[in-house]
């Protein structure tokens, strides 16, 4: 089962403070708004994004369509089939994309241990 690019999705505190330890660690800024309260940081092929005020715990996320640099595949498996997939192995799914829609669609499942995961297709 292909997800999609791998990041994860971090509730921060202050985004300005989390940005700039982040850039300590060398993170560089990938895309987002510090002034809406969120930022997409980079350092080689991993991601993280830092979300103030948005979600309460911490979300691993998957990107169907996107590169580790956000670029799009040419080929990818639609977030409606590995919803589809999902469901049929048995996994139960939280916030359901509607399977007859094209495009931009996301879902939530969670881990055995109530990690949150968002698979979220942004095309």
């Amino acid at each position: 089962m292909e997800l999609g690019a791998f990041s994860i999705s971090l509730t921060v505190k202050d985004i300005n403070k989390s940005k700039a330890f982040y850039e300590t660690l060398g993170f560089d800024s990938l895309g987002g708004v510090p002034d809406q309260d969120w930022v997409i940081m980079k350092n080689g092929d991993c991601v993280i994004g830092l979300f103030q005020g948005m979600f309460e715990k911490n979300i691993l996320t998957f990107n169907p369509g996107w590169d580790q640099d956000a670029k799009e595949l040419d080929s990818f498996t639609d977030v409606r089939e590995l919803q589809k997939q999902l469901k049929e192995n048995g996994v139960k799914i939280l916030s359901e994309v509607d399977e007859t829609s094209e495009g931009p669609g996301s879902f939530t499942i969670e881990d055995p241990d109530g990690n949150p995961i968002l698979i979220d297709q942004h095309r």
